[in-house]
């Protein structure tokens, strides 16, 4: 798997009581699960995602932090 070249930041959140995980690069990435894990997974998956229609449509693309 291709290194993921953005920084995730997960913890607990006791108001959502699940794990919570953001990339700061990308506004409004966020991403939650039952493990630190599984929300990380989803916070890359996520951004990748983000990051694909940034460059489809020739939108300026945040510098890797990671």
């Amino acid at each position: 798997m291709k290194t993921f070249k953005y920084r995730i930041v997960v913890g607990w959140s006791d108001d959502d009581d699940t794990y919570v995980a953001r990339v700061p690069a990308l506004e409004g990435c966020v991403a939650h699960g039952d493990s630190e894990a599984e929300a990380s997974r989803e916070a890359r998956s996520a951004a990748e995602l983000m990051l694909s229609v940034l460059r489809e449509h020739g939108d300026r693309i945040p510098p890797e932090d990671a």
